[in-house]
This record gives C-alpha cells, structure tokens and sequence, in this order.
C-alpha cells in the first residue's frame, strides 16, 4: 500500500433489533475482560437499564467499606487504551470526535495493521495478552506483549475463540514465534499510528478528568463519584455498582477488599469496560468527558492559524515571568479551579483567570466547567513548552 493511501476499513453491521447479536450497536456497551478474554459484548437500548424487551440484565460489583476506602482514580493503561482506539477506529461511532482522527489514521495505517485489526474487532471478544490494564509506559508494556509466553497466548486464544471467529491463521501464534514477532510488529505500528501521536492529549485530558473526580469525592465522597461516572450506563445502588448489560452476558464481581482502579478512556467514548483479573485490583476503563459537549473534545482539533503580521500572538504574552508560573501550575495540578490556582500563585482570583484566560486562548491550557467552577489542567502543547529546556516558572526571555 503506497503512503497516503487509504487504508481499508470494515465497518461493523447494526442489527438494533436482534438483543442477543454482538452487533446490536453502533456504540458499545461493556467489555468484561476475564480468564483471557475480552468481552465487548454490546448494548442496543439508549435507555437506562432498560432493552426492548424491558428485560433487565446488569454485571454487578459488590463493595465492602474496605473496597470504598480503596478505589481510587488512575491514569489510563497504554494497552487499554489502544484496544479502545482501535476498536474505535473501525466503528461509526462519534463522528464529531473521531472521524478526522480516522480519516488521518486510515491514510497512515498500512497492510501490517491488518493483524491487530483482525484479533482486537469493533466489538466483541479479543485476546487479553493485546489489552492488558497494566500500569507502565506505552513502549514497556509493548515489548512485555513479545515476550508474552506461549501458555498465556494459547489460553486467552482459546478463551476468546469459544465468543469470536479469529482468522486461521490465530490458531498457530503460540507456537509460530515468526508469526508472533510480525503480530508484535504489527502492534507496535497501530500504536505509532494510532495512539503515539496523541497520548499527551489523552493523558492530559485524564488528568482534566480525574481533577473533577477527585472534587466529585472530596465534595459528596466515593459514593457520588461512583455514580456520577456515566449515569445513562452505569448506576451506583449501594453498595453495589450495576452496569446496562442488555446482551444477556451478566455477573457478580467481589472485590473482597482489593478497590476498585478506576481509569478514564478518552477512546473509549461511551463504552465502560471492567478487567475483572488485573492486579493488585480490578481495573474500570469509564469514558472522560462523557458530561461534557463533544465539542469539548478537540481531539484532531486543526493547527491554530499564524497571528497576522505585526500583532502578538496569545503564546508571545507567555514570555514572561507570571504567565510562566501560572502554566506550570497548571501542570502540577491539573483540574484545578481558578481560586485554587490564585492561591497556588499568591495572585488576586481575577489575575489569574486572567492569566488563565490567555493560556486558553494560545492553546496551552483547557478549561472544563464542573457546575459553577472552572477547573483549568495543561494541554499536549502546554506539557511541551515546559518540558523545553528553557520553559519553567522563571522568565523565559
């Protein structure tokens, strides 16, 4: 496939009136991933709770006092992550939020990716070893998939293939270590691609999100946190937290004392999923920003136009000493409010919305609302211009 071709994408059939068919949606509803698979099992009803038939089916978790004093806001694990950019990018879905960033990744994928495409589908079942909730940085977990051993490979295969048809050629990855080494290849060019590319955006985002999670639990405590995290998919009936499952796929998952990680998904827009075997506990992907405009979400936002000449650019007004220290403020505490932020800068409140207010419009920063409040965290370009040598606190020219 020559560069800039377009790379081709099957889009996943809507069956909306079929409630056992694992394509009942456009939109996924829950992954469960267990004992090697990943189950992205759809839901089809926009209601909550509540499919056409008015059955009610949900996957329960169960919290002690232990598990509430123990659930805590993390940052997204790169494997999840991927998996849900990856299904995301062969679905409909969102298109106000992702369709560019398809149109640009289907220009750059090339016929390597077909691989991980084949094993991680628009929705259904897909090997555990590709979608680890594992903590680590991208390229650590990535190379942790090539050494992963031929038991666990066989296993989470077999697992997924009693739910989801894999191509023939899956059947010898356990014990073809040539094929294995093309799917890890193949792996690493869809996260080039894919996820590479953004993962300042997304981390930054998570970090925007999991400011107003933390204010959520300081404010009415893990209980309002829990049910605030997708409302029209996710319900908090103490102490158990209930999930939509209209595909007939139900449970129970203790958490006997582990907590809950709870960890935002900016890929995974409107698809909640739960790793029910990672450790040290079990890993709940929700989607960021779900309360907010998809507007809120420039993901592949276009470049900013140059400043016309003789005039200054937002980002010239940077160079100076408080707007520097305002930024890197922001940073080490993103989602804070603006009277957070005055007090963290021994400013006047209306200074530093001010300052806020100019690193909004150069682009380094993001401003979300969470009611009356407006909670400011650092943007990919922002987290550059400090990691800079001469970016920082003190004056840069």
């Amino acid at each position: 496939m020559r560069p800039g071709t377009r790379f081709p994408i099957k889009h996943v059939p809507v069956s909306p009136t079929r409630s056992d068919s694992v394509f009942a949606s456009a939109e996924p509803d829950i992954d469960v991933i267990r004992s090697g698979a990943n189950n992205g099992i759809p839901g089809e009803s926009p209601r909550l709770f509540r499919s056409e038939l008015g059955e009610l089916v949900v996957y329960r978790i169960h919290f002690t006092v232990e598990d509430l004093a123990r659930t805590r806001v993390g940052q997204p694990p790169p494997l999840l992550e991927l998996s849900a950019a990856v299904r995301s990018l062969q679905s409909r879905s969102h298109p106000v939020r992702f369709d560019a960033w398809r149109r640009a990744a289907c220009g750059s994928l090339d016929p390597r990716a077909r691989m991980v495409l084949d094993l991680i589908p628009p929705e259904g079942w897909a090997p555990t070893f590709l979608t680890s909730a594992s903590a680590g940085g991208p390229q650590e977990l990535l190379e942790q998939v090539r050494a992963t051993p031929q038991s666990r490979i066989r296993r989470d295969l077999a697992h997924a293939a009693e739910r989801q048809a894999f191509p023939p050629w899956a059947r010898r990855l356990a014990d073809d270590s040539g094929l294995l080494r093309q799917l890890c290849d193949s792996l690493d060019h869809v996260h080039a691609v894919l996820l590479a590319p953004h993962w300042a955006h997304v981390t930054s985002e998570a970090a925007a999100d999991r400011g107003i999670r933390t204010r959520q639990a300081l404010t009415g405590g893990v209980e309002r946190l829990l049910a605030s995290l997708h409302p029209r998919r996710i319900r908090w009936n103490p102490p158990v937290l209930e999930f939509a499952m209209v595909s007939g796929f139900d449970g129970d998952l203790y958490l006997e004392g582990r907590g809950l990680l709870l960890v935002p998904s900016v890929f995974g827009a409107g698809s909640p999923a739960i790793d029910v075997d990672a450790e040290p506990q079990p890993v709940m992907r929700y989607p960021v920003g779900h309360d907010q405009p998809a507007g809120s979400l420039p993901f592949c936002a276009s470049p900013a136009l140059p400043a016309p000449p003789g005039t200054r650019s937002p980002l010239a007004l940077l160079l100076g000493r408080t707007r520097a220290a305002v930024l890197h403020t922001i940073a080490e505490h993103p989602g804070c409010s603006t009277k957070e932020l005055a007090t963290f800068t021994s400013l006047a409140s209306p200074s530093a919305s001010e300052h806020a207010t100019t690193l909004r419009g150069a682009g380094l920063i993001s401003t979300i609302r969470h009611h009356n409040t407006a909670l400011h965290s650092p943007t990919a370009l922002g987290l550059a211009l400090l990691n800079t040598p001469t970016a920082g606190p003190s004056p840069v020219g």
